[in-house]
Parts: C-alpha cells; structure tokens; sequence
C-alpha cells in the first residue's frame, strides 16, 4: 500500500511539472512575435554647439515587432546626459521618441551614451550622442 502512493505521489509530481512546463512555454514570446527596437539613428552628432546651448537629441523608436515594447529606464553613462523615454507600452507598428538631454554647460568634446533596456529581442541598444562644445 505505501509503494502505490509513493508511487502514485511520484506520477501526481512529474505530471504536474510538465503541465507548469507546457504553461511557461505556450505564453514564452518567441522571435516571430517578440517586440523589436528599430531606430531612425544610435548616433546625434552635434557637431560644434555653444557652451548653454540646447543639448536635446532626438531618436525616434519604432517597435517593428509583433508584441508591445515596453521599456525600462535607459541607463546612462553620466550624470549630465538625462533621458527621457516613454513610460507606456508601444504598440507594435507604432513609434515614440526618445530625448536625451545633454547639460551644456562645461567647455570640451561631448561622447555619452545611453544603454536603452526592454523587452525586445534586440535589447539592449545603446544611444550615443558626439560632438564638441565652444565658449
């Protein structure tokens, strides 16, 4: 009698992994349906900007893939390059812009980036932004 429900206790186990398995596999998001992060450029160059001038760099995010995109917060090199992304779900076909601000405010070459995270099967895309500032 213990060797039927040491035995029946084993197959209840096993069986109940692989349904748990079947489950995380049917909602996995595979390549053909996985969000994608398609960029109208990864580089800004200012060129040469006045010192106090605007620093705002635009980059138009367009989600080419199948599923929403959802990003994190971008993750920047330095304190004086701030981004500003969007904070709800692209919608796949759909597009959004992505501001990164940098603080023109010190005399020198400009050479950030910012390391843009989310759910996308190409994730994570770094932004940079070049250039110098002048007096």
């Amino acid at each position: 009698m213990k060797k039927s429900i040491l035995i029946l206790s084993i197959f209840l186990a096993i069986s109940t992994v692989l349904k748990s398995q079947e489950k995380i596999k049917s909602t996995e998001v595979t390549t053909e349906t996985a969000p994608v992060m398609t960029f109208n450029k990864t580089t800004h160059d200012y060129g040469t900007i006045k010192r106090q001038s605007d620093g705002k760099a635009l980059f138009l995010l367009t989600n080419t893939g199948k599923e929403p995109l959802i990003l994190s917060k971008p993750r920047s090199s330095c304190g004086c390059t701030v981004p500003e992304w969007p904070q709800e779900p692209i919608m796949p076909g759909q597009s959004d812009t992505i501001t990164l601000t940098y603080e023109t405010k010190k005399v020198g070459n400009i050479n950030k980036q910012v390391t843009i995270i989310s759910n996308a099967i190409n994730s994570p895309i770094v932004l940079r932004i070049t250039g110098k500032v002048e007096e």
